[in-house]
């Protein structure tokens, strides 16, 4: 008797709420109930009693009920399906939770609700249905995200190291290989796909330290925090119920989660490389992407003590990656904000060396160890173009004097480990002349001078080509980059001044800017680089 009677007052509950929450939709919102769904090969047409229909995914049509209503905005009947649509189960007799679909941003950190009960809130992107947020628990993160086999209960998990088939403390390199190895014995022996993906969710989750971290503190206690993977940032399907103001959707099971992702292929510098003890990391902070990278990715035997002269090498690793946005809120001027990039997901990673990689990484050592020997005479050249510019050839002489060997490259003195070397060797093949002045680079072109600093950040200055170079560069030796930029005494006008190239994110832009400074049309050969 009580217990019927307890359903019935939650049921009056549930149906109050509802019925507060269809009063308050937006004007641009439908809710209509359905009468049927009929499946198709690449999407499924949901049918209303009214006689209109939408196109919805197959995998959320296999919620669907007859009777069910579905909330969704308005635009959506025009075209063919969206991400954020509610699907309401008004039976209050039913034990079946109602549906949400909805584009995600970024979740936060787990932290308690008043029951005490850890969850993350993940903001709705872009919500038009009304509700602003997802209230998720970390017990149901857990159960999605941090499991080999998502139709078990916790206790009965296989850990995913029993998964990779490798030891709870294996390095990075380790996990990789057998991660490799696993997922061909498993496509030889024609396994289901969803013993790949467990596979490969298990690698992803163990590859990125913070989440293996986390994964570990579960095993210890299942009742730990659990993040959600690289914040959020992604399309979501729960099940659960919408609070009564209809603007919080609490869900109790996640039934399929899409993260935004993005293929990217490039080159970068292995010198812009951050090198630890059993892992690489490189950080892009313009276009704003990390890519980790282990022993086996970046097979070069590799440790932190090429931090010290990695700087020094000149060659670049080829990398295809799928990339996934991922973000967090930093505390900055008493507000916070938050920061987004993306991150390379580890089994999505390939890399490319060059062939003759082994020949530069030796090369760098012998510099590195040349710089070593003769720190004393290269601090007395540094101090020598600090008073005066100095062209290479007679910087050459001085390195011979000094006891510096003959093949050493003066232009290493100033060099500093974030320039990049596309701008240096595309001014050093036009130049006739080079001088070092200062932390500078003084180029003397055949129509120009170009003022370059070997330093992330700074811009390339370009000047008419003077009658004296000897003249110029008396003058400019008693001026700054600032003087020039504000023309202080006319001294702009003094050295012809013209123009600033930037260098951006795409040296390309700054190199068919160069040209057209110089003069160079469009159909001349391009020098070799």
């Amino acid at each position: 008797m009580f217990a019927k009677k307890r359903g019935r007052t939650y049921s009056s509950h549930v149906m109050k709420a509802a019925l507060e929450a269809r009063a308050t939709l937006p004007p641009d919102v439908r809710e209509k109930p359905v009468l049927q769904t009929r499946l198709d090969a690449v999407k499924a047409t949901c049918l209303f009693t009214d006689g209109t229909s939408i196109l919805v995914s197959n995998f959320l049509a296999s919620f669907i009920r007859p009777g069910d209503e579905l909330r969704f905005p308005l635009a959506l009947e025009a075209t063919d399906g969206g991400t954020e649509i509610y699907v309401r189960n008004p039976n209050p007799e039913s034990r079946r939770r109602d549906i949400f679909q909805a584009p995600i941003g970024y979740a936060t950190q787990p932290h308690k609700d008043k029951r005490n009960n850890l969850f993350v809130s993940a903001e709705v992107a872009g919500g038009r249905l009304g509700i602003s947020s997802v209230h998720i628990r970390c017990e149901t993160l857990r159960d999605y995200f941090y499991v080999g086999n998502r139709r078990r209960v916790w206790d009965r998990q296989p850990s995913l190291y029993e998964l990779l088939r490798v030891d709870s403390k294996a390095p990075p390199s380790a996990l990789r290989l057998a991660f490799k190895l696993r997922s061909l014995e498993l496509r030889a022996a024609r396994a289901p796909s969803s013993d790949l993906a467990s596979l490969e969710r298990a690698f992803n989750i163990l590859a990125r330290p913070e989440l293996r971290s986390c994964y570990d503190s579960l095993l210890t206690d299942s009742a730990a925090p659990a993040l959600f993977p690289y914040g959020g940032f992604g399309s979501v399907l729960v099940a659960g119920d919408l609070s009564r103001d209809g603007t919080t959707f609490y869900a109790s099971r996640i039934l399929a989660f899409l993260p935004d992702r993005n293929v990217k292929s490039f080159r970068i510098p292995l010198r812009k490389v951050t090198f630890y003890a059993d892992r690489a990391a490189y950080r892009d902070s313009r276009r704003k992407f990390e890519i980790l990278f282990d022993q086996a990715l970046l097979p070069l035997s590799w440790d932190s003590t090429w931090n010290q002269w990695a700087h020094l090498l000149a060659t670049k690793i080829g990398v295809k990656a799928t990339f996934v946005q991922t973000g967090k809120y930093q505390h900055r001027a008493g507000e916070w904000h938050l920061v987004e990039w993306e991150a390379a997901v580890p089994s999505r990673i390939d890399v490319q060396l060059p062939a003759n990689i082994e020949e530069q990484i030796g090369e760098a050592r012998r510099i590195h160890h040349c710089f070593g020997q003769c720190a004393q005479a290269l601090d007395r050249l540094r101090q020598r173009i600090e008073s005066a510019p100095l062209e290479r050839a007679d910087l050459q002489q001085l390195c011979a004097a000094f006891g510096i060997p003959h093949d050493f490259d003066v232009a290493l003195i100033t060099w500093k480990p974030d320039y990049d070397a596309f701008y240096y060797r595309q001014l050093s093949k036009r130049a006739r002349h080079l001088f070092l002045f200062r932390s500078e680079y003084i180029f003397d072109l055949e129509r120009a001078v170009i003022v370059e600093t070997p330093r992330l950040g700074h811009a390339t200055y370009v000047f008419s080509k003077p009658a004296s170079m000897t003249d110029f560069l008396v003058l400019y030796s008693h001026v700054t980059k600032d003087d020039i930029r504000h023309n202080r005494s006319n001294i702009a006008e003094k050295l012809a001044f013209q123009t600033r190239l930037m260098h951006g994110t795409n040296p390309q832009v700054w190199l068919k800017e160069l040209r057209a400074r110089l003069g160079e049309t469009s159909g001349s050969a391009e020098l070799p680089d």
